[in-house]
């Protein structure tokens, strides 16, 4: 073999070593994907899921995306997951609109080999990788709770919930029901407000139609903040000051508490719910062991502390 041939072979072989070095390297740096779907991301409490979640993105070396309806639509959200099955990202993360209808095409995911995680919504479909959120029943509990520790044995309250149909709203109702009734509260109505796009308008006509039926009216419990700040809406209207519980831990209720409007409410962790979805689903990229079922936790939101979760929620929000 001449010389010129070994200096070519040398330099080739450098080549070669080079270009696998690159591309071993390429691949190691290669982020998992991870994509989060949510029902929308206009208001408030997806805004602060959404911080959540990519907040967690950095914290665990994720490539990861939030993606939402853009008029929260069951349709456009089967869309979005129509596309995003055919690039196959390493986990799904997805808050379904109407789970019955979601479920077919979620399971096209766990057919690919895609863990398949619910955050907010639950529902018990078999192949899902792990529900991340609150439980629902005990937040309703703790809000009977919290109403009836401001009231007496025979108060008058009413529940104000929405699409029963949704199993959420369903177990917040049953739970702030029971622990009402435990109290000796008496529970005279629950409205049920299913017309999200006309929510507002529907919250405060049968709120005036309450307030007209029961003068007496001591308390009202709220399946989320929306439909309290509604309600106290209407109570400011006719110059009432009686306690609202919501559900959300939103700003707009959190200033109403820290003013002395409102005297407490319960409140999910939002934030929490979407950073835990993506530390779940960085465990199960890894193949190691997720929770069935991760509780984001509920907390009792009074004059005490909302100053400092409003704080967080700013920063969060950029407000």
């Amino acid at each position: 073999m001449n010389q010129k041939r070994k200096i070519y072979l040398i330099i080739v072989s450098f080549i070669i070593i080079g270009t696998v070095g690159i591309i071993s390297k390429s691949f190691a740096d290669e982020k998992p994907k991870v994509v989060v779907v949510l029902k929308e991301v206009n208001s408030e409490y997806w805004k602060i899921i959404k911080a959540g979640s990519e907040r967690a993105f950095r914290d665990f070396g994720i490539e990861g995306e939030v993606i939402a309806p853009k008029n929260g639509t069951t349709e456009e959200q089967l869309l979005l997951l129509e596309r995003k099955v055919k690039e196959n990202p390493d986990v799904l993360i997805v808050s379904p609109i109407v789970p019955d209808r979601v479920i077919p095409i979620l399971n096209r995911f766990v057919e690919k080999g895609v863990p398949t995680l619910l955050v907010d919504t639950d529902d018990p479909w078999e192949k899902k990788t792990s529900y991340i959120g609150t439980d629902n029943m005990e937040l309703g509990k703790r809000a009977g709770q919290l109403l009836a520790s401001q009231l007496q044995p025979g108060d008058k309250v009413a529940l104000f919930g929405g699409d029963v149909g949704v199993r959420l709203i369903s177990e917040r109702i049953e739970g702030a029901e029971n622990s009402l009734k435990e109290a000796g509260i008496d529970v005279v109505t629950t409205i049920n407000v299913s017309d999200y796009d006309n929510e507002e308008k529907l919250v405060k006509k049968g709120m005036e139609e309450l307030l007209q039926e029961h003068p007496d009216l001591k308390g009202v419990m709220a399946v989320t903040d929306t439909v309290a700040l509604h309600v106290q809406e209407v109570l400011k209207k006719h110059g009432l000051s009686i306690p609202v519980t919501g559900a959300d831990g939103i700003t707009d209720m959190l200033e109403l508490i820290e003013d002395g409007t409102l005297s407490g409410s319960v409140s999910q962790n939002p934030y929490d719910m979407g950073y835990l979805s993506v530390e779940a689903a960085a465990k199960a990229i890894k193949g190691e062991k997720v929770e069935k079922n991760i509780d984001s936790g509920v907390d009792i939101i009074v004059k005490g502390n909302a100053a400092q979760r409003l704080n967080f929620l700013k920063d969060v929000l950029g407000k």
